[in-house]
């Protein structure tokens, strides 16, 4: 039997939590888009959520991103981790209603970092979990580290580091807007699309793109696009669009046009 090459859905926080009040999931967000992914009906996803305005608040707090430096820290640590178990919990509640054979699968469980960067991470329990017809659902956590003892990691990072480990046939990503811009079109409304962008086009805007609105200790829409380079030069396909716009992840999922960013190697 063949390796099953994935597809990598990314929820970022921004789409399924309120990043202007702490502990906000946008509900009604999460289950229509738990109804979309039963409709597209993939036995080859997998699923990473973002943190959003629960696990950033709390990991800022504490200065958790920084590393491990005095004893008050690992309660910030075990906080960081059980508010993104209550994020993720509500995210599995969706996924289980609809009938999605979802797996939550916990980082600070399975990957140490070195510096920040992925050193360990057990790829073949997440092949065997996808061969078996199940879809795992990780999240952007807190874990240990080999040189800061401790540290945050994001999301994004996990979904480049198994979009390359796995082979993955394309990554989407689902954020609050339409996807990228010359601006932040929430701030203002005419900010220019980029439709579609080449690697090298990518790398020339990246440090152009706007911060997070809202607390973010992964570096904000920059932070996100840095972490997804390595993917993209893989030659992996990328698309973002709006998670909280009806109907666009699943067309994204399922290989139809949305109104988003397409983004490719050349």
């Amino acid at each position: 039997m063949s390796e099953v090459r994935p597809i990598i859905l990314k929820l970022g926080g921004s789409a399924i939590t309120d990043k202007t009040q702490e502990l906000v999931a946008k509900t009604e967000v999460i289950n229509r888009l738990a109804d979309e992914i039963k409709r597209a009906d993939l036995d080859n996803l997998i699923i990473v959520h973002g943190g959003g305005s629960f696990g950033h608040p709390t990991a800022q707090r504490y200065g958790i991103k920084e590393g491990y430096k005095e004893p008050t820290q690992k309660l910030g640590f075990a906080e960081t981790h059980h508010v993104m178990t209550m994020l993720n919990g509500l995210v599995m509640d969706s996924l289980i209603l609809h009938e999605v054979p979802a797996l939550s699968i916990a980082p600070s469980c399975c990957v140490v970092t070195d510096n920040g960067k992925i050193k360990i991470f057990e790829e073949n329990l997440i092949k065997r979990i996808l061969k078996m017809g199940f879809t795992p659902v990780l999240y952007g956590d807190v874990v240990f580290d080999e040189k800061l003892g401790f540290t945050v990691l994001s999301g994004d990072q996990l979904v480049t580091y198994l979009a390359i480990k796995l082979k993955a046939e394309k990554i989407v990503i689902g954020v609050d807007t339409d996807g990228l811009f010359d601006e932040d079109p929430k701030a203002n409304p005419n900010a220019k699309p980029y439709r579609h962008l080449t690697l090298e086009e990518l790398k020339k805007i990246q440090n152009k793109l706007g911060k997070s609105s809202g607390t973010d200790v992964t570096g904000g829409m920059a932070g996100k696009i840095a972490e997804l380079i390595p993917a993209v030069e893989h030659g992996i396909h990328v698309t973002i669009t709006g998670a909280t716009k009806p109907l666009s992840i699943n067309r994204a999922l399922i290989g139809k046009d949305v109104l988003g960013t397409e983004i490719e190697k050349a």
